[in-house]
């Protein structure tokens, strides 16, 4: 199990006119989210404030990220990042010290 920093952001030219329409979407966006975080594998989700991007934190295998990030294409762009925990860099340090 990884765990992911992935930055995301709403491509504009998929984003309605119509405020309505907008909300639609935003709600269908928002209930996937929602699905994932109660399956556990999204952990943290924010949106910065008056921006369509945001970062979500996932604790996920490879494959359930990218089946994740996939629901939410062609409206959503990624950037993932794999994080190393404090137990991973002690490791690194040690293999280093010999």
């Amino acid at each position: 199990m990884g765990k992911y920093l992935v930055f995301w952001e709403v491509d504009q030219t998929k984003i309605p006119i119509d405020p309505k329409e907008r909300g639609g979407g935003w709600s269908l966006l928002m209930a996937m989210v929602g699905q994932d975080m109660e399956k556990g594998i999204v952990k943290d989700w924010g949106a910065y404030t008056g921006e369509n991007k945001g970062y979500s934190i996932y604790e996920a295998s490879k494959i359930e990220l990218m089946k994740s990030l996939q629901q939410y294409v062609p409206f959503c762009i990624f950037k993932v990042h794999p994080i190393s925990t404090v137990g991973d860099v002690n490791e690194m340090i040690s293999s280093l010290s010999g």
